[in-house]
């Protein structure tokens, strides 16, 4: 139990700052809005004479300037690049931080096992990556409501998408604290993981603009898709047990490398 709160404090400063992130994209966002859905006709003219690669990128291709879940849509995508970061960031630096920082050495000689000490850490990062995930449903709710100016939108819709940040963080979490324990020696986080996080996204991108089922179900960007929710009124099943799959597999794997890791000592 020491472990997970020393470990979920070390997190309350990042996790106030990601908060606020995403909290002031989707404030900032919406505040435009009003206007957006005024000028609804003009926006998608001028949006029509963009590349098409351009607007799926952006996940702007086929929308509905006029609607709140078709521009909360848009302002959804900017929210899960930094839930992958902050999610990547926690993962890449779970176990590699000791051994970084060279306090391995006070840690494992504890009479606690390996086990505990990851099951502990996952435990606290989990946490803190559920107090963002709460901050983005109440900053959606809340901003949305503000801004709707009467319209309606579909409340379970927006809940469906909300719903994909569980599972969304699991996956960049379970899957930068594996990458962390396949180096031999994590040097720097932060390159680790904006390189996990972009180069999903770029994934996704690319193949939504070329037209390759493979490289899109790889990303989780692809298996979470909010435009894809809106339009079915359904997630996307295949893919999203493309994710399940890979937290299934790298939180074991990431167990059995942790009790197998031959940790450097501080000389």
């Amino acid at each position: 139990m020491n472990i997970f709160l020393h470990e979920f404090k070390s997190y309350l400063k990042s996790v106030a700052i990601w908060s606020g992130a995403n909290f002031l994209i989707i404030l900032v966002y919406f505040s435009a809005f009003t206007t957006i859905a005024l000028e609804a006709a003009q926006m998608e003219a001028m949006m029509n004479s963009f590349p098409e690669e351009m607007l799926i990128a952006f996940g702007m291709n086929d929308m509905n300037f006029g609607s709140l879940l078709g521009w909360f849509a848009v302002v959804f995508l900017f929210c899960q690049i930094c839930l992958a970061i902050q999610a990547s960031n926690y993962g890449i630096a779970l176990l590699s931080i000791e051994e970084r920082e060279l306090t391995a050495d006070f840690l494992l000689p504890k009479p606690v096992s390996r086990v505990k000490i990851i099951t502990a850490k996952l435990l606290a990062a989990f946490l803190a990556l559920t107090i963002t995930n709460l901050v983005v449903w109440a900053s959606a709710f809340i901003v949305i409501n503000l801004n709707r100016d009467g319209r309606e939108f579909d409340v379970q819709a927006l809940a469906m998408i909300l719903s994909t940040i569980v599972l969304f963080q699991l996956f960049f979490l379970s899957v930068g604290t594996l990458i962390s324990l396949l180096m031999k020696r994590v040097r720097s986080v932060i390159p680790l993981s904006m390189a996990l996080s972009f180069g999903m996204y770029i994934l996704s991108i690319f193949g939504s603009m070329l037209g390759e089922d493979k490289l899109e179900i790889i990303s989780p960007f692809r298996h979470f898709d909010p435009n894809y929710i809106i339009a079915n009124g359904s997630y996307d099943l295949p893919l999203v047990m493309i994710s399940l799959a890979v937290i299934v597999i790298a939180i074991p794997a990431s167990y059995v490398l942790y009790n197998r890791r031959n940790i450097t000592a501080a000389v």
